[in-house]
This record gives C-alpha cells, structure tokens and sequence, in this order.
C-alpha cells in the first residue's frame, strides 16, 4: 500500500521523482541500505504512476464509449427519419 504522501503526489511529481531515484540507483555510490531505501521509493512512486495512468485510460474509455453511444443514438434517430432501412418505397 502506498504512503499518504505518496497518494496526493500527482502524476508528473511522481514521474519526476521516479526518474531521480532512478538516476541516483543508476549512479552508485550508496550504502546498500541507502540503495534499497531508494529502490523500495522507486516501487512505490512507479505504483503511483500506474494508478494515474489505469484512471486516465478508464477516463479516456469511459469517453469513447460514451462518444460510441451517442454516435450510435444518432445513426439510429437518422434511419428512423429515413423510413426504417432507408430503402426507397415508391412501389
């Protein structure tokens, strides 16, 4: 489970400290505690970043679907002005 802190990070602060910690392991020069101190901050920030972006894609189908639906509502009210099939009946 994430830390409070954590939580109320937004995506970008996130995604930033993630790339420092990242850049810090990838550098040396730490004790081993200080090391696994820095990965387990990096797990738990790249978790944040996973839940921001899980909710921008349920946001962005959510969206669509919604977009999907209202397309269909219009093509369905079109054909009924239309006559149904939108067949010519002159016979």
């Amino acid at each position: 489970m994430t830390s409070n802190v954590s939580e109320a990070l937004g995506y970008e602060q996130a995604r930033d400290e993630l790339i420092d910690v990242v850049r810090r392991l990838e550098v040396g020069g730490t004790t081993l505690e200080e090391s696994l101190a820095l990965w387990e901050r990096g797990e738990e920030l790249a978790k944040v970043c996973r839940q921001w972006l899980e909710g921008a894609r349920k946001r962005l189908d959510a969206a669509l679907a919604g977009e999907r639906s209202e397309d269909s509502e219009a093509g369905a009210g079109a054909e009924a002005r239309e006559g149904g099939s939108g067949a010519a009946s002159g016979t």
